[in-house]
């Protein structure tokens, strides 16, 4: 980790533990507070904090009321209360409870920010700057009420005092990035142009590539080359831009930003008012605090930051983000549905909002929702990739096969390497559907594009070798694929499996046992080693991995099989001869399931939420992740899609690299993150 970040870090996890002390303790939203029935002061309590432990906030808000109902005086109670109303974004109803807290130490870092947003909203610049004095704060405060105070000032028409104020701010050494971004802001909005420019380079090209999140950087961009454009400096402002990307930062939204201002359309500055750059220090802090897990504070934060920008997009992605990791699909919606949808992030939330359906197993309505963005945008790959994972899951490759059919049509005659997984799944789609005349040619063409993309190699070099075919060949293109990811359970399956199924099994033994290591949870491996070792006579150890098999809770017919195999054993095999690539005879098992181990058609929904779940697909502890260091321009997905074969499979990168935060935007370049031991 970077200084910057391990401070930071450091920072937050007391900013953390002033919340949670305080009595905020982050929970799952329920479906409305229901009729508060309790009776005594410590019964109220109890359910307020149970219903936190719950993520209600609603009923822990009731709860918390009656509790206060029984002991109007209990600072540590009202200080909870409040801390929840914000975390609901309910300002109006926490502003009450923030003048009662105004003048307690240990609360004043929330209810005086409280009450100096509320004077933010109504542009009373003299009050907000008085409720921004402490008595105690850590850094992030101090930085919080540094820059607001300057906005405060701002506001009044004294730029001059308000960039000296900024100037004067001593902490950390992560304050810079703040507070040179904030100057450059400031400046801005002053008409001082050369000054600002300055100052945007500074943080763009000096401060911002070593030290911060890449969702960060990306908004750094969108605000520089916004205001840029606003000025007419085109070009420039696409320079801007490009950095960025190179940077690995915001490219949710860069190359929308991109194409509006090769139309020749001037795009307007983002922030205007005091109100918009006080809202930005909240945004930028939240942003690179959820790094550190915080989303305690993260949302308290945000919500404040929305107050005062109401339609502030950027914070509603990030209160989206906020929702997700909290596996609160319903309300990411509810934010990612605020955003107009001519927002360069309008189209990055229309993607969300249809894996947030496929989330709560809605997959209809996710299906109807993402046929609805690719109508909108036929031109969009990702689109294509999104919905067929959803046709994927739900085992319908007709639809699939269809859908990649228009895909391939999309792109034309000219496909580019960036198009390999439109093929790949598209082979995949007619592999399902036993029509392997039409998916092998697909197969070909995304290794043509990705000569050495190790699932590519891995699909087509086990299906040739389970239909007897090219066999040499076949085997060759697995073997390599394990060379590439010697650590993918999956990929060495299919090479011992591929060996069961020409009748090499002590080759076959050795091979599954390391890939059952590597996956030691995956029935279908499970499965795959128990026949190889009945095959060689290992009988005993043979039913011990069928046994482990019903205990993976294996699909139907699976299990069905693996109960025949307990009673009854594998049949003698058959054998019959073939020709192989060298034109010499081969003795070949036909038992068994004649599928590859690995890569199988994706049988999970497209998102496995952004915050996803260790069930939805994270690699098993004891399995061995593979590192990979993120080049410049990549994103979560763009990786997920090169390296998995799905860039859908970006939420099993963020399940297993907690740095990230559940947010796909986090990764920078250089950055080393883990990707799925099984991921080929």
């Amino acid at each position: 980790m970077r200084r910057f970040k391990a401070t930071l870090t450091t920072t937050a996890a007391l900013a953390v533990l002033l919340a949670l002390t305080s009595g905020n303790v982050q929970a799952k939203e329920g479906d409305g507070a229901e009729a508060v029935s309790t009776h005594s002061f410590s019964g109220a309590f109890l359910a307020g904090r149970a219903a936190e432990a719950d993520n209600d906030f609603d009923s822990a808000i009731s709860y918390y009321k009656r509790a206060i109902a029984f002991d109007p005086g209990n600072v540590p109670l009202q200080s909870s209360l409040l801390q929840a109303l914000l975390a609901e974004g309910r300002i109006d109803d926490a502003i009450p409870y923030a003048e009662k807290l105004k003048s307690v130490p240990e609360v004043e870092r929330f209810s005086r920010l409280v009450l100096a947003v509320d004077a933010f909203r109504e542009a009373e610049y003299k009050a907000a700057e008085s409720w921004l004095e402490l008595v105690l704060e850590t850094d992030i405060d101090a930085l919080i009420t540094g820059v607001m105070t300057s906005w405060a000032k701002a506001g009044q028409g004294d730029l001059d005092a308000a960039i000296a104020n900024l100037d004067a701010m001593d902490g950390p050494d992560w304050y810079p990035l703040f507070t040179t971004y904030q100057r450059a802001l400031m400046l801005a909005q002053g008409q001082r142009h050369q000054e600002a420019v300055a100052a945007f380079d500074k943080v763009l090209n000096d401060i911002a590539p070593r030290s911060v999140a890449s969702y960060t950087m990306g908004r750094i961009a969108e605000v520089y080359a916004s205001y840029l454009s606003a000025r007419g400096e085109s070009e420039k402002a696409l320079e801007v831009l490009d950095k960025a990307e190179a940077g690995g930062g915001g490219v949710a939204m860069i190359t929308v930003l991109r194409e509006r201002i090769e139309a020749g359309e001037t795009l307007e500055p983002l922030i205007r008012t005091p109100e918009d750059g006080a809202s930005e220090i909240l945004l930028n802090l939240a942003t690179e605090l959820a790094n550190a897990g915080g989303d305690s504070i993260v949302r308290l934060y945000l919500q404040l930051a929305l107050a005062m920008r109401p339609q502030g997009d950027a914070i509603l992605v990030q209160l989206a983000h906020v929702a997700e990791r909290q596996q609160e699909s319903e309300k990411a919606i509810a934010f990612y549905e605020q955003i107009d949808g001519g927002s360069p992030w309008a189209r990055f939330a229309s993607f969300q909002i249809g894996l947030n359906l496929a989330d709560m197993d809605r997959e209809e309505e996710a299906i109807g929702h993402l046929s609805k963005v690719l109508e909108a945008d036929p031109s969009d790959m990702r689109a294509y990739l999104a919905l067929g994972s959803v046709y994927a899951s739900q085992k319908d490759f007709a639809s699939a096969a269809a859908l990649y059919d228009r895909a391939v049509e999309e792109i034309g005659g000219q496909p580019g390497p960036q198009h390999w997984s439109i093929f790949y799944q598209r082979g995949i789609a007619y592999e399902r559907l036993k029509e392997w005349e039409k998916a092998e040619p697909n197969f070909k063409k995304a290794l043509e594009l990705s000569p050495d993309h190790p699932q590519v190699l891995n699909y087509l070099g086990y299906s040739w070798v389970d239909m007897n075919m090219n066999l040499e060949e076949g085997l060759d293109l697995i073997r390599r694929a394990v060379e590439l990811r010697p650590s993918d359970g999956y990929i060495v399956d299919s090479l011992g499996w591929a060996y069961y199924r020409l009748g090499r099994y002590e080759e076959a033994v050795e091979e599954l046992e390391r890939a059952v290591s590597l996956r030691p949870d995956d029935a279908v491996l499970n499965d795959h080693l128990g026949d190889a070792y009945w095959r060689v006579g290992r009988k005993l150890e043979a039913r011990y991995q069928w046994s482990r098999v019903l205990v993976l809770e294996p699909e139907d017919d699976i299990e069905t099989e693996v109960r025949r195999k307990l009673e009854e054993g594998l049949p003698e095999v058959n054998q019959k001869k073939v020709a192989d690539a060298a034109g010499t005879a081969r003795n070949v098992a036909t038992d068994g399931p004649a599928e590859p181990g690995q890569p199988r058609a994706p049988d999970t929904a497209p998102r496995a939420p952004v915050t996803a779940p260790a069930e939805a697909g994270e690699p098993e502890a004891s399995a061995e992740p593979a590192l990979y260091t993120v080049k410049p321009g990549q994103t979560l997905w763009s990786i997920a899609a090169e390296e998995l074969g799905d860039g859908e499979r970006f939420r099993e990168i963020l399940g297993l690299n907690p740095v990230l935060g559940g947010n796909p935007d986090r990764i920078e370049v250089g950055q080393e993150i883990k990707l799925p031991a099984g991921g080929q």
